[in-house]
């Protein structure tokens, strides 16, 4: 695909992978919208070319409408997490945590599901899902459920939607404002949480967003997972 005066629509695109994304996506000269719940906190944005859209995706009518505002377009992306995440050890968890990490791949369902029916015939979706859907960490088995599904989910839809494509970025540890820590403290977490991986530090939005580009412009790569995950499967 030729991204050059494409229509790509990015949920979750005002912050971290999202973002950085729509800039790349700006770059190769598409026109893009970036979509989140509060698009009032959208920072550090390079490009004035960039237009915003409220929606919360866990809402199947929000979804509809900004389909139907925005439509025809060729490329979807979504990073957005739908919601917070549960950690921990299941046994200890609270029931509704973990219900509540699977907003994510509700909003990716009502993506999809509706999205797809303005997507152009040769058009293209991405989702991003995590590292922990198939090698989970010790306190990662909710975001291990909910990512193992998202990626089902997508090799399930790709004959469905054919011949239109679907695939999943799957990041490993990416320094993005969700991190909580500042300053040294976080240095010093994400240091420790990416030891064991052979590329010893956390991924930056901007080398996912290359790996969501590749899909894209890719005509051949269709209902697959492509890690960019500084080593984190094999660690």
């Amino acid at each position: 695909m030729e991204i050059e005066n494409k229509k790509a629509l990015v949920f979750g695109g005002t912050s971290g992978i999202g973002l950085a994304t729509c800039e790349q996506l700006i770059e190769k000269g598409a026109t893009v919208i970036a979509i989140s719940r509060d698009p009032s906190k959208a920072n550090s944005v390079k490009h004035n070319k960039l237009s915003f859209e409220s929606c919360d995706v866990r809402v199947e009518d929000e979804v509809k409408n900004v389909f139907e505002k925005h439509a025809p377009f060729e490329i979807l992306v979504s990073a957005a997490t739908g919601g917070s995440r549960a950690t921990g050890s299941f046994l200890e968890m609270e029931m509704l945590g973990f219900k509540s990490s699977f907003d994510k791949l509700w909003g990716y369902a009502n993506i999809v599901r509706y999205g797809t029916n303005y997507l152009s015939s040769d058009g293209t979706i991405v989702l991003v899902s995590g590292a922990p859907a198939r090698r989970m960490k010790p306190g990662q088995i909710a975001l291990s459920a909910v990512g193992g599904a998202v990626e089902n989910l997508v090799r399930g839809v790709a004959n469905e939607i054919a011949p239109r494509r679907i695939n999943t970025v799957s990041p490993g540890l990416i320094d993005t404002p969700m991190f909580p820590q500042e300053g040294e403290s976080r240095n010093i977490f994400l240091n420790s949480a990416t030891a064991s991986h052979s590329i010893k530090r956390a991924g930056k939005p901007e080398e996912v967003a290359k790996g969501i580009i590749f899909v894209i412009e890719n005509d051949f790569v269709n209902g697959t997972t492509v890690d960019i995950d500084g080593g984190w499967i094999n660690s």
